[in-house]
């Protein structure tokens, strides 16, 4: 029989959650000088500490030196188990303080990328009535991808997700909050650019290389019901706008984020009345356990700043 292997870090002290909270937040500013600010100590002492948490580990966890700071695979494995024990803490501290009816702690909420310029988007507002009802409570507020939110929602790295609507979870409770008109553009130098697109069909479009999305969304799903030639993937609008004003591939975008590049004439929408999608927005938070009662003020903070009804979907 094979001996039982035994456990290299045995018991997490409180030492060991500030050595990682320490490397979390090196991982997070990209390396330790740059982690100062965070941190609000020396780059000696975060050395030291991560130097620590290595030998607790016995693992190396980074590479510093004249190349740059650089993640090894088992650091970035311990990073994400960080991440997993570290939302875990928070939400056992959050389950005490509404054992104790008052809010405070951390809560993170993700939310998707380029929303903040949309006219029908109130998160700033929604935050504001939040922050004025729970003001001990230090909000960490993400950007990320659909599936990233979807993910830290559900593994609870996250609390609270803002995503366009694609297909649901079972595991995630849904509500509306508002809508985003997508349109398509081609950049200065494209061959539509300045064109009459008034006959351009669907299936004239197939004749022009197209930058899309590189995961499950919205505008995954339209390109492939339309049939477009996906021949560039971009995993944020930010990567779809710079395809597009390369003047190589057409795109879709959100109609207030490529307003300012329109404005200065460096791109075009296709004809707008035909191609054209909306993404509705919906806030999500799993369903089980039971949202703390920080996380559920602010997402009902979140609805009552879109609507006066609860949209729930799902």
């Amino acid at each position: 029989m094979k001996p039982k292997q035994k456990a290299i870090i045995g018991q997490v002290s409180d030492m060991d959650l500030r050595l990682l909270q320490v490397f979390k937040a090196v991982v997070d500013c990209g390396g330790m000088s740059a982690a100062e600010l965070e941190l609000n100590i020396g780059t000696s002492t975060i050395s030291r500490h991560v130097k620590d948490l290595e030998t607790r580990l016995s693992l190396v966890l980074c590479r510093r030196g004249r190349a740059g700071f650089a993640v090894t695979p088992e650091g970035q494995r311990v990073y994400e188990e960080t991440l997993r024990l570290l939302a875990a803490v928070d939400g056992f501290r959050s389950g005490v303080d509404d054992i104790h009816a008052r809010m405070g702690g951390q809560l993170h909420i993700a939310v998707f990328e380029k929303t903040a310029s949309n006219p029908k988007a109130r998160i700033g507002e929604a935050l504001a009535r939040f922050t004025t009802l729970a003001p001990e409570v230090h909000l960490q507020v993400h950007v990320s991808s659909i599936t990233d939110i979807e993910r830290g929602v559900i593994d609870g790295r996250y609390q609270i997700g803002v995503i366009p609507a694609h297909r649901p979870s079972e595991s995630l409770r849904y509500n509306n909050l508002f809508d985003e008109n997508m349109r398509l553009y081609c950049g200065q130098q494209h061959p539509l650019f300045g064109q009459d697109h008034a006959q351009l069909t669907w299936e004239g479009l197939r004749q022009h290389p197209l930058a899309g999305l590189g995961y499950h969304s919205p505008n995954m799903e339209l390109s492939h019901k339309a049939q477009l030639p996906r021949k560039a993937t971009g995993f944020d609008q930010e990567a779809i706008a710079t395809l597009i004003l390369s003047g190589r591939f057409i795109g879709f975008l959100p109609d207030h984020y490529a307003e300012a590049f329109e404005r200065r004439g460096r791109m075009q929408a296709i004809r707008p009345d035909t191609f054209h999608y909306s993404c509705q927005f919906v806030c999500i938070v799993r369903r089980s356990p039971q949202a703390s009662r920080a996380a559920a003020a602010l997402h009902a903070a979140l609805v009552q700043a879109h609507t006066d009804t609860d949209g729930e979907i799902v």
